[in-house]
């Protein structure tokens, strides 16, 4: 049986070739490959994280709508909702799905970024 690398192998690989070569790049490209190279980190994470942040996004989402959806849906239904004032901050659940779905998204995006607990 034939097997193929995995999207995020894939993403690694491309990673470690452009850190391999960014030490002997110019000043510009060498900056630039960093940029890369974190680029890619955030679509690993999102290939590894972002399933498993989804299905929690969808089930808070339809926690707080109270129906269920594919996430696109009730995302855009969510955001309608507190616009038109319909969902507020009373609203039973919603802060917290709000903030679980944050986590969620800053943990792909920003791993290394720790809030400051008040």
């Amino acid at each position: 049986m034939i097997t193929h690398p995995k999207t995020e192998e894939l993403v690694q690989a491309v990673a470690l070739w452009i850190e391999q070569i960014r030490p002997g790049l110019d000043p510009r490209n060498a900056f630039l490959a960093r940029v890369a190279v974190n680029v890619l980190s955030v679509v690993e994470r999102e290939l590894t994280r972002g399933p498993e942040a989804e299905r929690r996004a969808v089930a808070a989402m339809s926690a707080v709508l109270g129906h269920d959806g594919a996430f696109a849906a009730l995302n855009a239904e969510l955001c309608e909702r507190i616009r038109a004032g319909e969902l507020t901050v009373e609203t039973p659940g919603l802060l917290d799905a709000l903030s679980a779905m944050a986590r969620d998204q800053v943990a792909i995006d920003q791993p290394k970024y720790r809030p400051e607990v008040s």
